[in-house]
């Protein structure tokens, strides 16, 4: 990979970056070539600086030399070795590390075979293992521990919490109760936000503005229209890859779910220009990338953060933009066949389609080319 690139010069320019320094890419090269680094996956959780460190492990996994693992479960693992390490009271350190073993990593893990993670998944479960620490330091500061915390003092933590910290403590709450560190006691339902979509007039005025103002970035473009046309949060965005846009016979499609969704023809193009001139392509890292929006860490896409931000700079909020894309698709067709082709769950899109007022209510999903099994048309059975 080092060796291919279309740009040496990006290569020795991350090889001379901070070169004699401890942690330096040379530094770490050199310290993995003697075996002072073992080639595993834990032995990077506690190299410094993280990020350099990071860096390398994915570029050995693109490489297959390390087992591919999702990187967001690669960054967790590696901030639990730091955070397990900051809790003093070696008690709940060793109850946090059972929380994160047996409970967090595990369902990350479960889900990661199901699709790649995003960072959102990553800091959610990274502040599940804060939120258990700082919730043992407040028992231990009101003179109680798991086994004597009652309903009252549940009641009083999220009287004095805030909404993010009152969510993030309940996975742990309900799991200490399940292996029996608690008593059982009552807990507050999380509420459920969503952010005020745009009306449908504001969604097409800024369609309009991408699909014809040359001086926005192409990028930014593409990945706006892709939000505002298909109703993709960032995360599902980025993992898009070039084959997931479907060619044939002059038409266009972008293969969100099944089946693949129509690309207008004005879009098509700007998609089509985008592929053959994308960002990240000439280094080492991302050479050759399948990613339509590659990042600059070996084999990943661009970070949904910076996706989103750059969305946002071009005046397209992506959440409300997103929520009213979507409200508008199930206002126009049936919710398990939006559900269907955008990659949503039909539960979803049917909660939607309630709240949008639509009148797919009654609709049946299934094959609607077939006739039902004794079914004859009227006139043709027997009299």
């Amino acid at each position: 990979m080092l060796l291919t690139a279309d740009s040496p010069l990006s290569i020795l320019t991350w090889l001379y970056m901070r070169t004699g320094k401890t942690g330096s890419a040379e530094d770490l090269l050199r310290r993995l070539g003697r075996g002072d680094i073992g080639l595993k996956h834990e032995a990077f959780h506690t190299l410094q600086p993280w990020r350099a460190a990071t860096h390398l492990r994915e570029l050995l996994m693109a490489c297959g030399i390390l087992p591919a693992i999702d990187k967001q479960i690669c960054l967790f693992e590696g901030w639990l070795t730091g955070r397990l390490a900051s809790v003093s009271d070696p008690e709940h350190r060793q109850i946090v590390r059972r929380f994160a073993t047996w409970e967090v990593l595990p369902k990350l893990r479960a889900r990661a075979d199901r699709r790649p993670l995003t960072p959102g998944s990553r800091k959610y479960a990274a502040d599940q293992v804060k939120r258990a620490a700082s919730f043992l330091e407040w028992l231990a500061g009101h003179d109680r521990t798991l086994a004597t915390c009652g309903q009252a003092d549940i009641d009083l933590w999220h009287v004095e919490h805030k909404e993010h910290e009152r969510n993030t403590i309940r996975p742990f709450l309900l799991w200490c109760q399940h292996v029996k560190l608690t008593r059982r006691f009552r807990l507050p339902s999380p509420p459920t936000r969503r952010a005020a979509p745009l009306s449908q007039n504001e969604r097409l005025d800024l369609l309009g503005q991408l699909l014809t103002d040359d001086s926005l970035p192409l990028r930014s473009r593409v990945a706006g229209i892709i939000v505002l046309l298909y109703a993709q949060p960032c995360t599902r965005v980025v993992r898009l890859t070039v084959d997931d846009v479907v060619h044939e016979n002059d038409q266009v499609r972008l293969r969100l779910g099944e089946p693949p969704s129509p690309v207008p023809a004005p879009f098509a193009e700007l998609l089509l220009a985008w592929i053959d001139n994308r960002d990240n392509m000439n280094t080492g890292t991302n050479h050759g990338s399948r990613w339509i929006f590659p990042g600059r860490r070996a084999g990943q896409p661009l970070h949904p953060f910076a996706l989103s931000e750059l969305i946002n700079n071009i005046g397209v909020p992506t959440t409300a933009s997103r929520t009213a894309a979507i409200r508008q698709q199930v206002l126009e067709m049936p919710a398990p066949v939006v559900a269907d082709a955008l990659g949503y769950h039909q539960v979803t899109t049917t909660k939607l389609a309630a709240e949008a007022g639509g009148t797919w209510s009654r609709y049946a999903p299934g094959d609607h080319t077939r006739s039902p099994a004794g079914w004859t048309p009227r006139g043709t059975g027997d009299s």
